[in-house]
């Protein structure tokens, strides 16, 4: 049959609720750790939506859409305020 694969070697997607504390922890939180899970992350979504053969523009719509959203969350205070002002 299939042999154990080890905790630290698992997905995301196929750690169980009980393990995740522990999963987390084995993670590498080092500034080289970090960056390589970013690259990682960054080569994955470019491989899957900007490096194909017959390209849409849904790869570019989800970064800009991302942007929208991150540049609203960061001014959203700011926007809160104005909101409840009439005159000033």
């Amino acid at each position: 049959l299939c042999a154990a694969v080890l905790l630290k070697d698992m997905k995301l997607m196929d750690v169980k609720l009980g393990q995740l504390p522990t999963w987390l922890a084995m993670r590498d939180f080092t500034p080289g750790g970090i960056l390589g899970a970013v690259r990682r992350g960054y080569d994955r979504y470019y491989n899957k939506y900007i490096n194909v053969r017959k390209g849409g523009l849904g790869g570019v719509s989800m970064v800009l859409a991302g942007y929208v959203v991150v540049s609203y969350i960061w001014s959203y205070s700011h926007l809160k305020h104005d909101r409840r002002r009439k005159y000033h």
